[in-house]
């Protein structure tokens, strides 16, 4: 099984944006939203831009299989952090 990717992040406020997505692991929780989002005064995470999704907890979308995402990458969109592949069965 591989991890899914996150390709692309446009939540600038989040921490873990600095030029992607640097956290290790991202959260995708309750309808589509990142929970891993963290808006603070400074940048943190991985040296480079390699954030994957640990788990997605929207049983609920097509691309969830036993809580692990099954597309090969995500993009996380808009301020709020929003999984642009969340899509209801």
């Amino acid at each position: 099984m591989s991890v899914t990717a996150v390709k692309s992040c446009a939540a600038t406020t989040c921490a873990f944006n600095n030029g992607g997505c640097t956290a290790f692991a991202v959260t995708i929780g309750a309808k589509g939203g990142c929970s891993t989002i963290t808006t603070l005064d400074a940048r943190g995470g991985l040296e480079t831009a390699d954030g994957r999704v640990g788990a997605c907890q929207c049983l609920e979308c097509v691309h969830n299989k036993d809580l692990m995402c099954t597309a090969d990458a995500i993009d996380v969109t808009g301020d709020k952090a929003s999984c642009a592949l969340y899509e209801v069965r």
